[in-house]
């Protein structure tokens, strides 16, 4: 099994792309910030990746995105208090910026999602590691007020 290396000084760090090489513009913002091992920084450049090519750009002030997500590790207590805190500032915005969407990536959010969907209300979406190629589609269901929901585990990913 390969040893996951967590870079404490990364944590909670909000990742920032050049949107530059994308046509598509939708003119929103969104804010991505990782906890946890290498292969959660790894993915969130993924999903950067697939939303840049949606039309999206990223910003280092939550305040400003119009969608704030923050992948996760359920390998350590305390990156998932850290994130529980981080969710509950979120929500704080949401008070006031009433289109913000909010979600967990990652595999605390297939751990966690009945909680932070349900009974917290903290997000609108809960993508599991498997299912970031869906996020344009879970986007669209939580743009439309429902709740956005894809753990499932992909029988096609493999891993060494």
């Amino acid at each position: 099994m390969e040893n996951k290396i967590i870079d404490e000084s990364k944590q909670g760090e909000a990742l920032v792309r050049d949107a530059s090489t994308s046509s598509v513009s939708n003119g929103k913002k969104m804010f991505l910030e990782s906890y946890g091992c290498q292969m959660n920084f790894a993915d969130s450049e993924i999903v950067a990746s697939i939303l840049i090519d949606k039309g999206y750009t990223t910003t280092t002030d939550y305040k400003e995105a119009d969608l704030i997500f923050v992948n996760t590790c359920a390998i350590r207590e305390n990156a998932e208090s850290r994130v529980r805190q981080r969710l509950y500032d979120y929500k704080k915005v949401k008070k006031t910026n009433k289109n913000l969407l909010i979600g967990v990536l990652g595999c605390m959010a297939e751990r966690l999602k009945h909680q932070f969907l349900e009974q917290e209300k903290l997000v609108d979406m809960v993508v599991g590691p498997d299912a970031y190629r869906d996020l344009p589609n879970l986007i669209a269901v939580a743009e439309g007020g429902q709740q956005a929901i894809n753990v499932i585990l992909s029988k096609e990913e493999t891993y060494a």
